[in-house]
């Protein structure tokens, strides 16, 4: 086959994946998108970030090196 072909079709076939999820994206309701919001807060707090408007910058740029990090 030719490779021009293929990635052409691959190209095609996520445009259209990218299509499908923005008309999902567009029928979503208000209380299906609360609802995912209120799931994304509740994983980031069960994995301990903190949500505390005291936290100094200083902090927060440790913890992104400790996450660089990997510890």
């Amino acid at each position: 086959m030719d490779a021009n072909f293929d990635i052409k079709m691959y190209r095609e076939r996520w445009k259209a994946v990218e299509q499908f999820e923005r008309e999902e994206l567009r029928s979503l309701t208000m209380e299906s998108r609360l609802q995912q919001m209120i799931t994304i807060w509740r994983m980031a707090v069960g994995l301990g970030f903190s949500f505390e408007p005291d936290k100094s910058e200083t902090e927060v740029f440790a913890r992104w090196a400790k996450l660089k990090e990997g510890k």
